[in-house]
């Protein structure tokens, strides 16, 4: 049997891979293994718009009860939500049921710990060996000691709304955003947080029916985000995706602002603020090289990390890190919240912009972005990782270096999935690490494949 937990929860087709019989038992051993400290456990779950989420969030509380474990269901609201509100109510863990940017069909079930947290590896694989071994953890309880869906005493989205509004200490009066939601999980609370804050908003892909999630719209599709700012004359787009938790922005030229840029332009905020420990920044190791030379240049370094957030977020609790994140949008701004979260980071982009007094197109020019080229080598599985160690491959990676002379690089990155390795070079001349790149796949496909 496949790993049940991929980078970030289970997922799969609802219905079909993504069972509500495998819900059911996700919700019965998570509540067994992560409510062992608690007599009755409670768990805070949450949805985004998609149709299966119904038919996922019944399934996972009956597991959840049937353990004797209370649920309080808070709706639809942004992944991060749940990372703040099982604080908020001291509860012993979370889940959210998104499958993030994916299409409508795929949905996912994601776990948080009661600090916040997604679950540490060793964590997931208990869950796992406890499912995938049909070990029964249900002492078939009865009575009173079932558990029961309990309304939490305050409104859920106010108390987050509420959260992220105290994240920024400035008004936006006078800006003017089009916030594209991807018809998911940010729909309601994204414009809501932002009209409160004063500011101008033109809300799109706001009208989620269950089926339309991600289509065309979100952090993934921004081309009628970059439309409707040219149109509307704003002075920034903002795009959520589905499940709210990463941020892709816009600026008043209708060009996109990518998460390296992001980072950077609040990352250059946070240090004239003095809120940058040892002026350090996290990110991975798919961020530009045009990132690196303008965080360089305004006198901070990088923590680099292999790719997904939870690895930049481990590097941040490990170094204390304030600010870390990756190119495509997931932002974690440790201060506030212990995942990324995008209608926090878009508010912390707006009071740069805000105080910086300049367009964004100006804000995002600081960072010089080198183009990108990606091909994969089609080799057998068992070869992933012996590129490293073969004295060709590395020769040829040097000399593409060489070549390169300090204005890029290379990066082999094992695929987790499938037999290959995808090679990325990086430079100035894009007909020349395209070059490079197709001559380098083609030389470890030949002696790996």
């Amino acid at each position: 049997m496949s790993r049940l937990f991929g980078t970030d929860g289970v997922r799969g087709v609802a219905n079909s891979e993504l069972t509500p019989e495998l819900a059911f038992n996700l919700g019965k051993v998570g509540a067994f293994v992560l409510g062992k400290s608690a007599e009755r456990p409670v768990v805070v779950i949450a949805k985004d718009t998609r149709i299966s989420g119904d038919m996922l969030e019944d399934a996972i509380s009956a597991g959840i009860l049937a353990m004797g474990g209370d649920v309080i269901k808070v709706g639809i609201l942004p992944t991060p939500a749940v990372a703040y509100l099982v604080k908020r109510f001291k509860a012993d863990a979370g889940v959210v049921i998104s499958a993030s940017h994916n299409p409508f069909e795929y949905n996912g079930i994601k776990f948080f710990n009661s600090e916040g947290f997604k679950l540490d590896d060793d964590i997931e694989d208990e869950i796992e060996d406890i499912i995938t071994r049909n070990i029964d953890v249900n002492n078939h309880i009865t009575g009173a000691r079932l558990g029961r869906c309990i309304a939490s005493e305050d409104d859920a989205a106010a108390l987050y709304a509420e959260h992220l509004e105290e994240t920024i200490d400035l008004s936006l009066l006078g800006v003017k955003v089009v916030i594209d939601c991807a018809q998911g999980a940010a729909y309601v609370i994204a414009e809501k947080v932002l009209r409160q804050l004063g500011a101008e908003v033109i809300a799109i892909a706001n009208e989620p029916d269950g089926l339309n999630i991600n289509r065309d719209c979100g952090s993934t599709h921004p081309k009628m985000l970059q439309a409707r700012v040219l149109e509307e004359k704003a002075d920034i787009g903002l795009a959520f995706d589905g499940d709210a938790d990463r941020l892709i922005a816009v600026d008043e030229k209708g060009e996109l602002v990518d998460g390296d840029r992001l980072i950077y332009i609040c990352t250059k905020m946070l240090k004239e603020e003095g809120q940058l420990p040892d002026c350090k920044v996290t990110a991975t190791v798919m961020s530009n090289i045009g990132f690196y030379r303008a965080i360089e240049g305004i006198g901070c370094t990088v923590d680099t990390t292999q790719v997904g957030d939870r690895y930049v977020l481990e590097s941040m609790l490990r170094t204390g890190c304030a600010i870390g994140g990756e190119q495509s949008g997931h932002i974690i701004f440790l201060n506030h919240s212990t995942t990324g979260d995008g209608i926090l980071s878009a508010l912390q982009v707006l009071k740069a912009y805000k105080k910086a007094a300049k367009p964004l197109s100006e804000m995002a020019a600081e960072v010089t972005i080198y183009p990108q080229v990606l091909r994969n080598a089609v080799i057998r599985n068992e070869n992933k990782k012996k590129y490293a160690s073969h004295p060709e491959i590395m020769a040829e990676i040097a000399r593409l270096e060489a070549i390169m002379a300090g204005e890029g690089r290379v990066l082999i990155r094992p695929s987790g999935t499938e037999p290959l390795v995808r090679v990325m070079l990086e430079g100035r001349d894009k007909a020349l690490i395209t070059s490079l790149a197709e001559g380098l796949a083609e030389l470890i496909q030949a002696r790996l494949g």
